[in-house]
């Protein structure tokens, strides 16, 4: 899986490949209609839609001598359920700092648990503070 996702962000390196998949998310379109906004030839056009293909992000279907591409919904599903993974990570980061700074900001002292190795919040030290 990874190896394909690899495959799916390198394909995404280049603005036409990515220009190609923003009109393909409008509906599917040939070769010449694809080729149509970009100041390049029809072949130069076919390299970059294999690139997709063998990426899992477009698929083409025969219609007689025409050959539509749209876009592969499992490889932009795998690549949206990575993405996913990334940032439930981020939520659950910047939670953890949300709790940091709620305890700086109580006056709250945070100690690491050694189990979870997050931080706990513990009432304040008022060892040898007079009231």
């Amino acid at each position: 899986m990874l190896a394909q996702l690899d495959t799916s962000f390198a394909a995404l390196a280049d603005p036409t490949r990515r220009a190609i998949l923003s009109r393909l998310a409008r509906g599917e379109a040939t070769v010449m209609e694809l080729a149509k906004p970009f100041e390049m030839s029809q072949p130069a056009i076919s390299q970059h839609l294999k690139v997709l293909e063998e990426a899992g992000l477009i698929v083409q279907r025969v219609d007689g001598a025409k050959r539509p591409r749209r876009l592969a919904k499992a490889g932009i599903d795998a690549m949206d359920q990575w993405l996913a993974m990334l940032r439930k990570a981020l939520e659950k980061n910047y939670d953890r700092l949300d709790e940091v700074l709620a305890a700086m900001e109580s006056g709250q002292e945070t100690k690491p648990d050694k189990k979870t190795k997050r931080h706990k919040r513990t009432a304040p030290n008022t060892k040898g503070k007079k009231p």
